[in-house]
């Protein structure tokens, strides 16, 4: 199982850092990744990490403003958040998957999904 945590509430301009604990064995062949969904609209990607390497992908939407890491120890998966804006407004999900890539369809493994809420 996958626990994302550390939504809330944040002005405009803020930061937040979500983290993603994962219940089982993470293998080292495994991408984590993150994404969300605003009401309205469809899940979009965010960002991916490998398990077993610094290799990461980001969307071109965020990637001057959040960073994905990961603590193998702690089997979590982070993701930073800075700079916030209302439009990030969305449910924030964490997901396993062995595909290196921005597709929901190859992750196969979900978190709960953790709110996050920017005031203007």
């Amino acid at each position: 199982q996958l626990q994302a945590s550390g939504g809330g509430l944040v002005q405009a301009g803020g930061s937040l850092r979500l983290s993603c604990t994962a219940s089982g064995r993470i293998y080292s062949s495994s991408v984590m990744g993150w994404f969300r969904q605003a009401p309205g609209n469809e899940r979009e990607f965010l960002a991916a990490i490998r398990w077993n390497r610094d290799s990461t992908l980001y969307a071109d939407s965020v990637k001057s403003r959040f960073t994905i890491s990961r603590d193998n120890r702690k089997n979590t998966l982070y993701l930073q958040m800075n700079s916030l804006k209302p439009e990030d407004t969305a449910v924030y999900y964490c997901a396993k998957g062995i595909q290196y890539s921005t597709q929901q369809y190859d992750y196969n493994l979900w978190g709960q999904g953790t709110l996050v809420t920017v005031s203007s």
